[in-house]
C-alpha cells in the first residue's frame, strides 16, 4: 500500500487530471497539491467533476458514490484526492 500523500500518486493524480479534462495548457506543476479544484482554485466545474471521478474510477478501479455527501470533500484538492484513493485501493 502506497503512503499518503506519495509524490508518485499525487503526481499521478495531477496528470490524470490534467490528460482526462484536456488541459494542455497546465502542467502538473502548476497544479498545488492544497489548491482548490473547482471554483476560486484550477477552476473546474461539474461537468469537469463527473470526467474527473469517471476518469479516477476507470484508472483505479475504486467505486465513488456521487451521492454521498463526503464525495465533494474528496475531490477538494490533489491531495484529498489522492488520501481519498489510497483509502479505497486499501479497503
Amino acid at each position: 500500500m502506497s503512503d499518503l500523500n506519495t509524490p508518485s500518486l499525487v503526481l499521478e493524480i495531477k496528470e490524470l487530471i490534467i490528460d482526462a479534462l484536456g488541459l494542455e495548457d497546465i502542467s502538473a506543476q502548476d497544479i498545488g497539491n492544497e489548491q482548490t479544484l473547482f471554483g476560486e482554485g484550477l477552476g473546474l466545474d461539474s461537468v469537469d467533476a463527473l470526467e474527473l471521478g469517471l476518469a479516477i474510477q476507470k484508472k483505479y478501479g475504486i467505486k465513488i458514490d456521487a451521492d454521498a455527501k463526503d464525495t465533494r470533500n474528496h475531490f477538494s484538492n490533489v491531495a484529498s484526492l489522492a488520501a481519498f484513493v489510497t483509502a479505497k485501493q486499501a479497503a
